[in-house]
């Protein structure tokens, strides 16, 4: 005998309303999916949420498994960290931008290393001839650190590094001169990224192997959680995973497994996982669709409490608590047209904010063609404050909760990330899925995936493959000469010069014995940094103990 299935009020309007409107005015014959590909529905109903349990998915703000919000209040508390990214030249250039950021309202630093340092290079080096200064700031000893945060209170600001293989080097920096500075270890407060598995995946700023770089992140996290515990010892990012060119669900899924890794690392170390997780923060890109981006912040929040609670076991409620910072996408900004980029970065931040970010910084205009100006990277700032002051969007905690559509499409995210969770766990967790070139060629297939629908003007870039104006003037951009590199250089001779050059080999000695054995690395960076040792020359130092790390290509 035949079942008949009672028709729904969704069958039934396609049935009555829809398909009578289609015969008359068909729509129009484009791909609908969003930017990663996902198709989307003509529309959702309480249907496509059959079985929708409330306390279960949701939640309240505040409340496990805070897909809603960490805090009860939502921003009508406390606003998000505007936080401006910022770094080009010497650190002196660099120390007045900050400045001028936080005289027009920023509320967080954020610094950005030029490309020596971020290898773990010093100026004078061959690999670091005509990179000196021009995409970030040129740190390469404690003298510059004291350069780049003069006249700025290190006890009263959070500050973001956005560092990674030399991590520990300029974290220790930056301890020593708050420590000169006269402020507490045990209040300060920021970030820095530290996040080598990404690296890995997407961004390819590695030096060490993949272990004993890991074991440098389990140092930091011992290290802060006894003696600087108001630090975010990791921001496990999913930014770059996402300008490589992955789609919305796998720098989800990347970001969180990177993350999980962290944590079990951490464990294995056997630190309790109560005592280091509530410093571990999140960085995910905004990306330009809409509510694939707000979709994909909610279900990071509900993934991150659930592992924490039932797959690690965390007591702490602040170690279920995912919070993030956010980026709107650089590599959405075009060259062509680049006034269109603040309308990008605009509704790129409002969907950061209605996911529910707790900071932000908005990309300039100008970034498809240079270092931003001032002039743009204040209004950059501006957009932000207008967001908080004038949209409204600040009133109510998660003001999109409820949609149909959103909470289908949160779900949808969840599902694709656990999927992949799956898959990494089968291989034995992230690094094997590393060394194995694993999510490396998923985002590989993803961009070129996204590539040929632009291609195909499947995919609309305004200014690019459509819309396209001729003839545009040029836009004024920030140049940064070598001047940078000259200065850096000239300092470098004159601080091997005066400094203590015996007890800076002490102090490097020393770093690679704690290397060669078990012990925690910070202490011996401590005291080469205070010494005035390089960063070149404390990378040098371990890489003569570890080696480098060459990738070996996927097929």
């Amino acid at each position: 005998m035949k079942t008949v299935t009672a028709e729904t009020d969704k069958q039934r309007w396609e049935r009555e309303t829809l398909e009578p409107s289609l015969k008359k005015a068909p729509e129009r014959p484009v791909p609908f999916t969003t930017i990663s590909g996902r198709v989307v529905d003509r529309l959702t109903t309480p249907d496509d949420l059959d079985g929708f349990d409330y306390a279960r998915e949701l939640n309240n703000p505040g409340e496990f498994p805070y897909t809603r919000g960490i805090h009860p209040t939502g921003y009508r508390g406390k606003l998000w960290t505007m936080r401006q990214f910022a770094g080009f030249g010497t650190p002196e250039e660099t120390n007045e931008r900050y400045k001028t950021l936080l005289k027009a309202g920023g509320t967080g630093l954020s610094v950005a290393f030029d490309l020596p340092t971020l290898m773990g290079r010093d100026p004078d080096h061959e690999l670091s001839l005509g990179e000196t200064g021009k995409c970030g700031v040129s740190v390469m000893s404690l003298a510059d650190m004291e350069r780049l945060f003069e006249g700025i209170s290190l006890g009263g600001i959070t500050t973001s590094m956005t560092i990674n293989s030399p991590a520990p080097m300029i974290f220790a920096m930056y301890l020593v001169v708050a420590e000169k500075q006269g402020a507490d270890w045990k209040t300060l407060s920021g970030t820095i990224q530290n996040d080598i598995l990404k690296e890995f995946i997407a961004q390819k700023e590695y030096i060490f192997p993949p272990r004993e770089s890991m074991r440098l992140i389990t140092d930091i996290f011992s290290f802060c959680a006894k003696e600087v515990p108001k630090w975010n010892t990791i921001s496990v990012s999913g930014y770059h995973i996402r300008e490589a060119g992955s789609t919305s669900v796998q720098e989800l899924a990347f970001t969180l497994r990177d993350g999980i890794e962290y944590v079990q690392y951490g464990v294995d170390a056997g630190l309790d996982v109560d005592d280091f997780a509530p410093q571990i923060s999140f960085f995910f890109n905004s990306h330009s669709d809409f509510f694939e981006e707000i979709a994909k912040f909610r279900a990071a929040r509900k993934i991150w409490a659930d592992v924490m609670r039932n797959r690690f076991g965390a007591k702490n409620e602040r170690s279920w608590k995912l919070r993030f910072h956010t980026q709107t996408a650089g590599v959405s900004l075009t060259a062509q047209q680049p006034y269109n980029n603040v309308v990008r970065t605009a509704l790129q931040a409002l969907a950061a904010v209605l996911g529910g970010t707790n900071s932000l910084h908005t990309n300039s205009l100008d970034e498809a063609l240079a270092l931003p100006t001032a002039e743009a990277a204040t209004l950059a700032l501006r957009t932000q404050q207008i967001i908080a002051a004038e949209s409204g969007v600040t009133h109510i905690v998660d003001p999109l909760g409820g949609s149909y559509f959103l909470e289908k499409l949160t779900l949808d995210m969840e599902r694709g990330a656990r999927e992949y969770f799956d898959t990494i766990d089968r291989m034995g967790g992230m690094v094997e899925a590393i060394e194995q070139g694993y999510p490396q060629k998923e985002i590989a297939e993803a961009s070129y995936r996204f590539q040929q629908a632009v291609e195909r003007r499947e995919k609309i870039i305004v200014g690019v493959n459509d819309y396209v104006q001729e003839d545009e003037p040029p836009y004024p951009i920030l140049y940064i000469d070598e001047t940078a590199a000259e200065m850096q250089i000239k300092r470098l001779a004159e601080l091997k010069q005066t400094r203590d050059n015996a007890q800076v080999a002490r102090t490097l000695e020393a770093l690679r014995g704690t290397a060669r054995g078990t012990g925690n690395t910070m202490p011996a960076l401590l005291d080469c940094v205070r010494a005035y040792a390089t960063v070149g020359e404390m990378c040098d130092a371990l890489r003569e103990v570890w080696g480098e790390y060459e990738e070996v290509p996927s097929i």
